[in-house]
């Protein structure tokens, strides 16, 4: 019994000293050739030892320095520099005249690869999972031993896939055809653009006529699923244009489709929200920087209260003197547009000014392997339809809807009834204005802000308002979500500027053959 346990002692000391680092190799990692090091510091990395990772991690940090061929490890204590033996661990004094360790570039990129794989071995599992992608994207034959190692202990599925991944990129570049071809097999199963990429490499040099061939029918079929991805890529991103321009249009589709107000500074009122949401997350990141993340919702209802008290303003000092008369109307909005502009410029300065996404507004849904939805946009195509519900609502179930049908319909009878039609319609130009404002604070989240944001979307909020029908909400909705697939459809097809152009040529065509637009108002006054 003595004797197996002695035995047993014997095989453990010997275990851990052929995985502890050594001053051999501690002094070949360091000392030599920027080739050798590397070969020297691959070879330790095979044997995942804490030892080693504080090497590394001090040579990325250009902590380590050597004297008379002795490797030292520095950290500055208190003020004074401590040494420190990287093979035992024990305090070491700093000799003056030791000198630095100098890592080029190429030696800087292997310390870092070698660290992070590493990170295999680590109990973090979303640095393994990361440590894992890394050795995935960069094959390297000197790390198979070290993920077959990982493979061995691994137990989160994610991390096994992305190492079995890892594992078949290296193989593919191995001299025996039938790894090649097994490889190729494995990679075909993940669909991702990384691995099309991996695979039109190897098929520029592949010489076997059977792995060549794998490689072709692994490579359509990759392209059949990514291409999936790529039209719901479209798709999405249509959507969300379109609830933008949902969003822009919604406040014009009061002020002008049932007011017949034509509001050039309606751009500038999206501003407005705009900058009232970086208002608010100013105060929040001065006074309140632990609910931070929560800003956005304080600055919802403070971005509509400031444009509609702004929209009020408006309506009371200079367009109710201007009903019936559009043409003056128009060019005294433009003006008041350009007032609104200036004053943000003097206030604000006149570059942009940076609007932060809140945590839980950061990062993407990974639909595909080529498709990620960002939280942003998600949240911005929900705030659209939460606020196009609200609106219906209030102006189909309300009394202040009720009194806004009845003046736009016949405002002389309207106001036989004892309606106040002034009092009504500066509530419904506030509430076209504030609709705007909440425009702006969505904005906020997906572009730069400045005292020209509102100027984008002026012309295609008309142009929303006038193809759905105006005073039809209806149509508002289907012409922002139509313009906006339309849009991106066109251009992936010609381009940006085309895109426009032919949108704009529809839109024009659409209007001379039905001037009503999609949907049109029904009723005696129209006739």
């Amino acid at each position: 019994m003595l004797r197996f346990l002695l035995l047993s002692f014997a095989a453990l000391l010997s275990a851990v000293s052929a995985q502890a680092l050594t001053p051999e190799q501690a002094q070949a990692i360091v000392v030599g050739d920027s080739s050798d090091r590397i070969t020297a510091m691959q070879q330790a990395v095979q044997t995942p030892d804490e030892r080693v990772a504080a090497l590394l991690q001090a040579l990325a940090d250009d902590r380590v320095k050597v004297h008379d061929g002795k490797v030292i490890l520095v950290r500055e204590v208190e003020g004074e520099w401590k040494g420190e033996d990287p093979a035992t661990g024990q305090s070491l004094a700093v000799p003056e005249d030791a000198e630095d360790v100098v890592n080029n570039n190429r030696m800087r990129g292997e310390i870092a690869s070698a660290l992070a794989a590493l990170q295999l071995f680590g109990p973090d599992v979303t640095a393994r999972r990361a440590a894992a992608q890394a050795l995935a994207t960069e094959p390297d034959a000197s790390r198979l031993p070290l993920i077959d190692k990982a493979l061995a202990v691994e137990k989160d599925a994610t991390v096994r896939e992305q190492l079995d991944l890892a594992r078949a990129a290296i193989l593919l570049s191995s001299t025996e055809p039938a790894q090649r071809y097994a490889a190729v097999q494995l990679l075909s199963a993940y669909r991702t653009p990384a691995t099309r990429q991996l695979l039109g490499q190897q098929l520029a040099s592949e010489e076997d006529a059977r792995v060549k061939a794998a490689i072709q029918a692994a490579q359509r079929a990759i392209e059949d699923h990514l291409a999936w991805g790529e039209r719901a890529g479209v798709l999405f991103t249509g959507i969300s244009l379109g609830s933008i321009l949902l969003l822009a249009a919604l406040g014009l589709a009061i002020t002008y489709g049932l007011m017949g107000v034509i509001n050039m500074a309606h751009g500038e009122l999206i501003m407005i929200g705009a900058y009232a949401t970086y208002v608010v997350q100013g105060l929040f990141r001065s006074y309140l920087p632990g609910a931070f993340d929560w800003y956005l919702v304080a600055a919802v209802p403070v971005a509509f209260l400031a444009s509609a008290l702004v929209g009020a303003a408006l309506e009371r000092g200079v367009i109710r003197f201007l009903y019936g008369r559009p043409l003056e109307t128009l060019l005294a909005t433009w003006g008041i547009s350009l007032v609104l502009m200036q004053a943000v410029r003097s206030l604000f300065g006149a570059q942009n000014v940076a609007v932060e996404n809140p945590a839980w507004m950061s990062g993407g849904w990974q639909v595909l392997s080529n498709l990620t939805l960002p939280y942003n946009r998600l949240v911005i195509i929900a705030f659209a339809f939460a606020v196009l519900l609200g609106m219906a609502l209030l102006i189909s179930r309300t009394r202040l809807g009720l009194f806004v049908r009845g003046v736009t319909q016949n405002r002389p009878i309207a106001s036989c009834m004892g309606v106040n039609t002034a009092r009504v319609d500066t509530y419904a130009f506030a509430l076209g204005s504030g609709v705007a404002g909440l425009a702006g604070c969505a904005l906020s989240q997906v572009g730069n802000v400045g005292p020209d944001l509102g100027q984008g979307y002026i012309v295609d909020s008309f142009m929303v308002v006038v193809l759905g029908g105006v005073g039809q909400l209806a149509g508002t909705v289907y012409a922002a979500l139509g313009l906006g697939l339309v849009n991106k459809l066109l251009e992936g097809w010609q381009g940006a500027v085309l895109a426009k152009i032919m949108v704009l040529i529809f839109i024009i065509a659409f209007i001379q053959k039905r001037p009503q637009g999609i949907f049109a108002l029904k009723g005696r006054s129209v006739d």
